[in-house]
């Protein structure tokens, strides 16, 4: 009893420092003792903080938490009103361990700071006791109060178990809000108990539901989808780790598997679904049926009583505005209101919306689009996601913003030129990331104001097409890019990159595989000259190469001389970690021989086949794939070559390509034979005669969209 008297004195006199109302610098002052972890220390907590307590017993094999055990040998979690919300204080004496924090979420970010002393096996759970670490004093709290990841589980389904792992990730990084996108033109992922069917059915696509495949696994009824109990057991688990779960239902537009299931919903009038071999691929909501808004109050009436979150996401973005300009009740509308344009229809809609979530005690968390005309309720939470400058105009009209600009922040882009991923908005990597600086980027002092914090992105329309049961692409596209983002939300680049970096290498990358991410390497130096390559890594890793023609990965140990370097890609290993390739500027060259492309699916007047057959971009047909159509590449001069890559759909991803199908080589453009079948819609050919001309031939009757993407030839010379 005296023990405690003396912990409730100590807490008492420590809670009468002063407040820090806005978040402060790390103070750390090291000192020359040591303390040793054994099994024999207690954990004590506040009670209001056992869960936290139960959290750090995963890791560190204490004796249980009892909120009357002395605080000496111990390790003690409590709270202290004097620090900031997020807040804490770690203090580690040569007896025992304190945490405080302003909040139980300020003690978790603490915990988080305690394990980072340790070995990186803490995080694998196997940090055996007893261990000893340095004495020390940390004191720190995070700079902005929103530090965000938004996963889209409906392009990708991601079940509960994969999503409690990325809880786990995100929250050893202090990010503390978990943004899920649950429904979209592909899936809609979050049970409404009082309409069923819009998971039973719209929770899969291909197959026999009315939603068709778009993106990857054509052949197969793909989905799934969250019960309420699920993610009511997520909610939980995210907030012990300090993370709130916002949702998001994204309307008006992306509504294309809400719409399958309801077509209702959709506008008043005759869609045209020649194109698409009878599907009907209009997204949006009509604005003008008041029937939709009962719906709605259904759906979002669930949702509000689901989730804690005092804000629910709901959309606002990329709407297809032609839809409402071709209805006649929706133009009735807007003459009835007197509105000059259809984004008025949209500012109408949102508002419709934002009265359901009022009723239910919530605010409305929006995309960037729906604030463009600055007639949205003030009240709603802003996500910059187009660009810098579209955070720039939300803030700027005095919006609270999230500051998510696809160039530094969506981490569905690719990481270099020749990795996978997007590229619409930029290629970048980690380095980029940590360089964003709101100053720099031109935010007033006053615009700061508005600013709450900073979100990652993980769009998932490529993740179905790269095995998505392991989560092999979600770590290497998000880590390390999640560490940097984490980094700048918490405190600010102001280390530098170069010493962050040497804090990434020589700490971080152990504790990432020790918590089993398959994260990105930085890519090896790669040169090629006087017919030697020479490969360095500056982080630890080992190099391996691969050789064409030659079966097997192969350790590199040295110079490696060859007369041939475009056979060669190198790569390295770390942990649970790879890089990627790297290869001689040889190995990318290729020819641009004339060639007409040709196909019996109608050519759009948009995107021409002159686009591809001149390799400046992208072509489209008019209509969907259907069997036996096919699309012809003819050679003005037969084509010597070593590879040839044929590409239907989009650069970075298998989507509006012929889904299955198989192509056919020619060397006089008469005779045909078989070469192979398609791959994601493309092929690879490696021709040992030259090649006058190739077909693709569909086998499937469409692809889920109104046209087929013809990219430009890939040709490699023979060298």
């Amino acid at each position: 009893m005296k023990h405690r008297l003396l912990f409730l004195l100590a807490a008492v006199l420590l809670g009468t420092l002063p407040a820090h109302p806005q978040p402060t610098p790390a103070h750390a002052a090291p000192r020359p003792e040591h303390c040793t972890l054994t099994p024999q220390m207690w954990l004590c907590c506040d009670r209001a903080l056992l869960p936290q307590a139960d959290y750090l017993r995963r890791y560190l094999d204490l004796a249980p938490a009892d909120c009357s055990m002395s605080a000496d040998e111990a390790v003690v979690l409590r709270l202290d009103p004097a620090l900031a919300a997020e807040g804490y204080r770690l203090s580690v004496s040569p007896q025992r361990i304190e945490i405080a924090g302003g909040t139980a979420g300020g003690v978790f970010c603490g915990i988080q700071a305690l394990l980072r002393l340790l070995p990186a096996e803490v995080y694998a759970g196997q940090c055996e006791l007893p261990v000893t670490i340095a004495c020390t004093e940390i004191e720190d709290a995070p700079r902005y109060a929103y530090r965000g990841m938004m996963l889209d589980v409906a392009r990708t389904w991601i079940g509960p178990d994969a999503v409690e792992r990325y809880i786990d990730l995100l929250a050893y990084h202090n990010i503390n809000k978990l943004h899920l996108h649950l429904t979209d033109d592909e899936g809609w992922r979050i049970e409404i108990r009082s309409h069923p069917e819009l998971t039973e059915v719209g929770g899969f696509r291909g197959g026999d539901s009315p939603v068709r495949a778009v993106y990857g696994k054509w052949d197969e009824k793909y989905g799934g989808y969250f019960t309420q109990e699920e993610m009511r057991e997520l909610i939980d688990y995210a907030a012990v780790r300090n993370i709130e779960i916002i949702p998001e239902i994204d309307l008006p537009g992306h509504s294309r598997n809400i719409a399958s299931v309801h077509p209702e919903i959709r506008c008043n009038y005759p869609p045209d679904t020649l194109s698409t071999n009878g599907y009907d691929y209009r997204s949006a909501w009509c604005v003008a049926r008041e029937e939709n808004y009962a719906l709605l109050e259904d759906i979002l009436g669930e949702i509000c009583e689901l989730f804690p979150s005092e804000y629910i996401h709901v959309g606002g973005d990329e709407v297809d505005l032609s839809q409402w300009e071709r209805c006649p009740d929706c133009r009735a509308l807007m003459a009835a209101r007197g509105m000059a344009t259809p984004h008025e229809l949209e500012d109408l809609f949102m508002e419709r919306v934002t009265a359901i979530l009022r009723a239910h005690g919530k605010r409305p968390a929006v995309w960037n689009e729906a604030v463009r005309t600055g007639e949205f309720t003030h009240e709603s939470r802003v996500y910059g996601w187009e660009s810098t400058a579209a955070c720039l105009d939300a803030t700027s009209k005095g919006y609270r913003t999230i500051v998510m600009p696809g160039e530094y922040f969506y981490f569905d882009m690719r990481q270099s030129p020749h990795e996978d991923g997007h590229d619409w908005a930029a290629i970048f990597d980690a380095r980029k990331v940590y360089g964003f600086d709101p100053a720099a980027q031109g935010f007033t002092a006053e615009q700061l104001r508005h600013v709450e914090g900073f979100e990652g992105t993980f769009f998932s329309e490529a993740y179905v097409s790269h095995e998505p049961e392991k989560p092999d692409y979600l770590d290497y596209m998000c880590f390390p890019r999640i560490c940097a983002l984490a980094h700048i939300a918490w405190g600010g680049p102001s280390a530098g990159w170069d010493a962050y970096y040497r804090e990434l290498v020589g700490r971080h990358y152990d504790r990432m595989t020790a918590m089993g991410i398959r994260f990105r390497l930085f890519p090896p130096t790669v040169t090629y000259a006087g017919g030697t390559f020479r490969v360095t890594a500056d982080d630890g890793s080992e190099v391996w190469y691969i050789e064409e023609g030659r079966p097997g990965e192969h350790r590199y140990t040295g110079p490696l001389a060859t007369a041939r370097p475009h056979l060669y890609r190198f790569f390295t290993r770390r942990g649970t970690s790879r890089s990627p390739y790297v290869a001689d500027r040889s190995y990318y060259r290729t020819i641009r021989p004339a060639v007409e492309i040709t196909t019996s699916m109608g050519e759009s007047s948009q995107f021409p086949y002159t686009n591809a057959s001149t390799y400046r971009g992208l072509s489209r047909t008019r209509r969907a794939c259907r069997q036996q159509d096919w699309v012809l590449y003819t050679f003005r001069e037969p084509v010597t070559c070593r590879e040839m890559y044929l590409q239907t759909g989009n650069r970075q991803l298998p989507k509006t390509i012929l889904t299955t199908g198989y192509a056919e080589v020619s060397g006089d453009g008469v005779h045909f034979e078989r070469a192979g079948e398609l791959e994601q819609g493309s092929i690879t050919l490696h021709p040992d005669r030259p090649v006058k001309a190739v077909r693709l031939v569909s086998t499937c009757d469409d692809n889920g969209t109104p046209y087929v993407t013809i990219q430009p030839p890939q040709i490699k010379p023979v060298l």
